[in-house]
């Protein structure tokens, strides 16, 4: 047996990452990278919630959309890479506003484990052109990732990189810090501001004074602060001045009977407080008339409360063996009781999500694939709109949900999140049409970052088997 010197192994390492998949650039993956670019005779949904437009050409030029026009008027440069999309949608780059960059482990304790080759590639193929994570367990990678996706260096979505989570004594994983007070809270968001950190995210057991210092640490300096309460509630959590609240009334603990200031009940409303909630009652209404009046968002996951979605091939082939073990044995051993309760999720959410729309208020989606890991990255957040659509909104209102709404919350809505002239070019080509069948969102076959073209079956083969444990 021939013995490596540490110099030689050193050497061997070194080539190793030089030549690492996790940084091969960007050009393995792109079909189309013409400075200027028509796609033609395509269906056109906007995104801003106008009536979808039939048989239009859009000019890409530099990076952003030139032109769009009725294809009979259209004028193609000659230059122009010209691509013949009959009976193909084209929808604006979906605009994720509750990612991450990590997956559940399915060990005996709950560890999630950061995804940091896969998870770029799943949200670029299903359409995911802009993502801000909804915390992260590990902010330097995060942090990494978001730079090197921005240098080109390998395909990823747009980043805007949340940092959390802020949460207080009782933290259900041993990977969150545990907070010890406002001072605690502030010095958080400081370190972290400083690091390059664009929003913060509190969590479940975080007091209202933690609350309230790490929210003005944080508007200080121009940043944003969303949550997944449960010690607090989300009049409470309104009246501090949060910007976002995350998943909705299925995690508003205000309404559970004893709810104590400060205490975290549990993991939230069970299925005895979600029976007797009712939307359309007098203190609901209040409380959704409360956020819209201070402005608070609420991001839509409709995806990580459904316990037992379809199970499609694309999603199996992604897994590595051991997480898709893992994850097949637990669905099967899901009690009846929990499936009852997933449906009933997911319709009380509903409820209150149109109520909330109906009221004034901004409602974004996003895929949070945490859970019992059946909300994968990218996928769960097709699954979202799939949802929204089931649960009564129209097509063309669930596509600008998941796209000019986080766009707006995040203040890049000129510059992204609709189609429009002068736009960038972030865009989704679908084979179908999902305004007459929601289900033809998955169809991807084309994804424009800046106008640049990415092929979603390349991004997808270069992960298979790669997600989770391996």
């Amino acid at each position: 047996m021939r013995l490596q010197t540490p110099a030689l192994t050193i050497l061997l390492f070194s080539s190793a990452f030089a030549q690492s998949p996790l940084t091969p650039g960007v050009r393995p993956f792109l079909v189309v990278d013409s400075p200027v670019v028509a796609l033609e005779h395509v269906r056109v949904i906007d995104g801003a919630g106008a009536a979808p437009l039939e048989d239009e050409t859009l000019v890409l030029r530099g990076g952003r959309i030139e032109s769009i026009a009725p294809s009979s008027q259209a004028r193609v440069p000659d230059e122009a890479k010209r691509l013949d999309l009959k009976n193909h949608t084209v929808i604006p780059g979906l605009v994720g506003m509750h990612e991450h960059m990590f997956y559940p482990s399915g060990g005996r304790i709950p560890i999630y484990t950061e995804e940091a080759f896969s998870f770029p590639r799943l949200y670029l193929a299903s359409g995911v052109t802009t993502a801000r994570t909804g915390g992260t367990l590990e902010p330097y990678t995060d942090l990494s990732l978001k730079k090197l996706i921005e240098a080109g260096a390998m395909p990823g979505p747009k980043m805007y990189v949340t940092v959390g989570y802020l949460e207080g004594k009782g933290s259900f994983t041993p990977q969150m810090l545990e907070l010890t007070g406002p001072d605690d809270a502030r010095r958080f968001v400081e370190y972290w501001a400083s690091t390059g950190a664009q929003s913060f995210k509190a969590y479940m057991h975080i007091t209202r004074a933690e609350l309230e210092a790490a929210l003005t640490a944080a508007h200080a300096r121009g940043l944003k602060l969303t949550g997944h309460l449960c010690s607090i509630g989300f009049r409470e959590a309104a009246a501090l001045g949060i910007d976002n609240l995350e998943h909705g009334i299925v995690v508003d603990t205000e309404f559970m009977d004893g709810k104590k200031p400060d205490v975290c009940p549990g993991f939230g409303p069970g299925a005895a407080d979600l029976e007797k909630l009712d939307v359309q009652s007098a203190p609901v209404q209040e409380m959704i008339r409360d956020l819209v009046r201070h402005r608070v968002a609420i991001t839509s996951t409709l995806a990580v409360f459904e316990d037992a979605p379809p199970l499609e091939r694309r999603f199996v082939d992604a897994l590595s063996p051991d997480a898709l073990r893992n994850y097949l044995t637990g669905r099967d051993m899901l009690p009846e009781a929990d499936l009852k309760l997933s449906a009933l999720r997911i319709r009380r959410e509903l409820e209150f999500e149109r109520a909330f729309v109906k009221a004034g208020g901004l409602l974004q989606a996003g895929c949070d694939p945490t859970g019992d890991g059946s909300a994968l990255a990218g996928f769960g957040d097709q699954r979202n709109i799939e949802l929204l659509v089931q649960g009564g909104f129209t097509p063309v209102e669930a596509i600008r949900i998941a796209t000019l709404n986080g766009a707006r919350f995040l203040g890049i809505d000129r510059e992204t999140g609709s189609i429009a002239t002068g736009k960038a070019a972030d865009l989704v080509v679908i084979d179908g049409n999902p305004a007459a069948r929601i289900a033809d969102i998955k169809k991807v076959t084309l994804v424009f970052k800046d106008g640049a073209g990415y092929d979603p079956e390349r991004l997808l083969a270069s992960i298979r088997g790669q997600t989770g444990p391996h």
